[in-house]
């Protein structure tokens, strides 16, 4: 079989797995009664999409340490810029962890005000599951990122990877998040359970998405040779 014919078929698997897996995720959470608000999924999702709209074009936009090894894995980013990357994702997520403990903490239950900011799994989920879950998003969510930000072949290149990105952000956070506890970002996890001294799961939401990243820039870097993309 040619390999440009055999990496659209490719793409269409992994799509359609995708695709259907984000749906069968929103029954399950819907079934569980564990979907998020919609304004977390908004928050997470838009506020994503604003940052890259603003910073994009500065950094690239990871604001994410399995975005930035999933670009590294899909030789989209030079792995001698990605450990000071990681530092500075922690150190904004802290930043922004420690803001929103001090202002809402009216709002936030908890007795320093930032047990509620803590990744944790959905009740009755166990941590294979929550950890399956966190990949699985996180690899499509790379997935998608290199091909709106990084294939200039794609029509919707560059001008639409904001919407885009933050709408795929959007999407899991609201049908997975409730099941998974909606981390998908290592930095997001790790910065109030700094802050709170709580790290009961953060191993969940280390390995889930560092390894989803890799495989979701491994396998995007395979199917983009395969079609026969020399601008990788």
């Amino acid at each position: 079989m040619d390999q440009k014919y055999a990496s659209r078929l490719l793409a269409e698997a992994v799509g359609t797995f995708g695709f259907f897996f984000i749906g069968f995720s929103g029954i399950a959470a819907a079934t569980a009664g564990t979907i998020p608000g919609p304004a977390a999924a908004a928050g997470f999702g838009l506020g994503l999409g604003m940052m890259i709209f603003a910073f994009g074009q500065i950094s690239g936009g990871h604001f994410n340490p399995a975005v930035t090894l999933g670009l590294t894995f899909g030789r989209q980013f030079d792995i001698k810029d990605v450990i000071p990357y990681w530092i500075a994702q922690l150190v904004g997520g802290l930043a922004a962890a420690g803001a929103a403990a001090g202002i809402y903490e009216d709002q936030l239950t908890g007795g320093n005000g930032t047990e509620t900011l803590l990744t944790l799994p959905g009740a009755g989920v166990s941590d294979a599951n929550v950890l399956l879950i966190e990949i699985i998003a996180t690899a499509f969510f790379v997935i998608v990122i290199s091909s709106v930000a990084t294939d200039s072949r794609a029509p919707w290149s560059g001008v639409l990877a904001p919407v885009a990105i933050g709408g795929f952000f959007f999407t899991v956070v609201l049908t997975m998040g409730g099941l998974s506890g909606g981390s998908f970002n290592s930095a997001l996890s790790l910065a109030p359970a700094l802050i709170t001294g709580e790290f009961g799961d953060i191993w969940l939401y280390i390995v889930g998405p560092l390894v989803g990243g890799a495989i979701g820039g491994a396998v995007f870097w395979v199917i983009r040779g395969m079609s026969g993309d020399t601008q990788r």
